[in-house]
């Protein structure tokens, strides 16, 4: 693959010391004409045991940018708000917000094509360049996850593992999802997440449970949480693991660094 030239666009490190994180609005040249951003959380001290790269849901439009040298972007997302619990277990994060050349959002088809992995390629290989030999892993929830499995499809044994939480199991107006995916083609280890009682109509929790048992891979059941304040298919709900971030982030965090996680989350 061509390799282009890494731009900074915010070459100020910004330290939360009580989180001890330290935050980096990072653009990569990715594609001709094109460019993919992403905030980079790590740990203040240390190297990281591992990468995750984080897809959002909806239409992945995170408004990633510096505003009078403040980085600013749209926390809603379940992954987005809990990336700091990455940190904690010693998982650095990269948030990828729309490439350029699709200001309006990514849609089901530019997730599940050549050019979104091409852009994903380039961020992975810019966290193994900034930290060599660690894994990296795609992490993606709700339309996320069709950008998780699709990327993870493309990029091989590149990556360490594939999350899936919260997935678009079934096709809807906006787009067909995970619906017909060859989960085959996909070599890393895979891992699935999804809330019991998610009341979203294209994220049923019963396709998760079907497709943990047809393709043998292991399953972590949410229950329970706080009330709902958003929509069914938003993330103030079942559906974003509202109220159970700290547990779910955990039980990721463990299989990603091969220890003993929890399957059933009450």
């Amino acid at each position: 693959m061509k390799t282009f030239p890494v731009t900074i666009t915010l070459t100020a490190l910004l330290t939360i010391a009580a989180a001890a994180i330290a935050e980096e609005l990072v653009t990569l040249q990715t594609r001709d004409g094109a460019a993919q951003s992403f905030l980079l959380t790590v740990p203040a001290a240390g190297k990281p045991a591992a990468a995750a790269i984080l897809f959002a849901g909806s239409y992945g439009d995170i408004r990633l940018r510096n505003e009078d040298g403040q980085i600013k972007l749209g926390e809603g997302n379940f992954l987005v708000r809990s990336r700091q619990l990455f940190v904690g277990g010693g998982i650095a994060t990269a948030v990828v917000d729309t490439p350029s050349d699709q200001p309006h959002g990514m849609d089901d088809w530019f997730r599940l094509g050549d050019k979104h992995a091409a852009d994903i390629t380039r961020v992975s290989e810019e966290l193994k360049r900034r930290y060599p030999g660690i894994p990296v892993f795609l992490v993606g929830t709700s339309r996320g996850s069709v950008s998780a499995a699709a990327t993870g499809r493309a990029l091989g044994e590149i990556v360490s593992g594939v999350v899936l939480t919260a997935s678009m199991y079934v096709a809807a107006r906006s787009g067909p999802g995970l619906s017909g995916f060859d989960y085959t083609r996909i070599k890393a280890p895979v891992l699935l997440v999804h809330h019991a009682e998610d009341g979203c109509i294209a994220t049923p929790h019963r396709e998760a449970r079907k497709l943990a048992e047809i393709r043998r891979y292991p399953l972590i059941t949410v229950n329970g949480g706080n009330p709902a304040t958003s929509d069914p298919c938003e993330a103030f709900s079942a559906h974003g693991f509202l109220g159970k971030e700290p547990e779910v982030v955990a039980a990721m965090v463990n299989w990603m660094l091969k220890k003993p996680y929890r399957s059933n989350i009450d």
